[in-house]
């Protein structure tokens, strides 16, 4: 699946609606993926969300007309997408780090210009083929597995998911609510499911366990969820515990023959052979 050709269709629509009220969801639809993944793999690729993406080219293409027209400041702030004068001035000032007043008398693009051209993911398929070093998955095909696991909440702006699902281990096991699962069928595993995805990011990261019980009554805060069956794509974690999903949706999804199809994303800790050094972890994407 040509992953890089369907962002760049997103890219296209982003483009034609750069002076319309951003809508994430349509930008999706037009490369074919759902609002929250879409956003997953254009920030693995490309370091940077779609919003602040959007923003910096409005950004670009407002100073573009402020230097080679003579239309109003208020004009240019309503034409790129915001609503007074004022929101427009704080966002153009923190960007360029001069009022656009200022930067129309200037009449010239700072030394330090933070321009935002159009991207192209061709680009990015060049220069990602040329390191691309993982180590490719075991595919595997999982019968569907019951757990019931405590509910955290998260989002993908600003890498906020990375630093803070380390600390959802940490209270789950420092806290004990592992002990609030009924009927634990592998107390050795600890089963971290993201679920619940919503078009702005959000999320819900499910910590917790495999269960035998199908009718529990759950304490509040706690989700019986099934991690359905199918085909998995398996990532072993190399001993330093550092995320690799940056690596596995901005290198090797777009440059594999798989599709992502719907479901969770899970990851699976072996509890007693792991330590804060070493994790035995394995974190699996369901794909087609």
């Amino acid at each position: 699946m040509d992953h890089y050709s369907q962002i760049q269709r997103a890219i296209g629509y982003l483009e034609e609606h750069l002076q319309d009220e951003f809508n994430i969801r349509k930008a999706a639809a037009a490369a074919g993926f759902s609002a929250f993944h879409f956003q997953r793999l254009f920030q693995a690729i490309t370091g940077f969300t779609v919003l602040e993406y959007v923003r910096k080219r409005r950004l670009t293409e407002a100073a573009g007309q402020l230097l080679d027209s003579a239309d109003g400041i208020l004009h240019v702030a309503l034409k790129w997408g915001y609503h007074s004068q004022e929101a427009f001035t704080r966002a153009f000032t923190a960007h360029w780090g001069t009022t656009p007043a200022r930067f129309r008398k200037l009449n010239e693009l700072p030394a330090s210009a933070k321009i935002q051209q159009s991207i192209d993911f061709n680009d990015y398929r060049t220069r990602l083929g040329g390191v691309f070093i993982m180590n490719k998955p075991r595919l595997v095909t999982m019968k569907a597995i019951q757990i019931i696991g405590y509910a955290y909440h998260t989002n993908l702006n600003n890498d906020q998911h990375y630093n803070e699902i380390p600390g959802f281990y940490h209270d789950f096991g420092s806290e004990q609510k592992f002990m609030n699962i009924p009927e634990r069928a592998r107390p050795d595993l600890a089963y971290g499911v993201a679920c619940q995805f919503e078009d702005d990011g959000a999320f819900t990261f499910l910590v917790g366990e495999e269960t035998s019980s199908d009718k529990a009554l759950l304490q509040p805060g706690y989700i019986a969820f099934e991690i359905p069956g199918g085909l998995y794509a398996e990532f072993t974690v190399d001993g330093s515990g550092q995320d690799i999903r940056k690596m596995i949706y901005g290198s090797w999804l777009p440059q594999s023959n798989y599709e992502r199809r719907e479901g969770p994303d899970f990851e699976i800790t072996d509890v007693w052979k792991s330590t804060p050094e070493q994790l035995d972890m394995k974190i699996y994407i369901p794909v087609k």
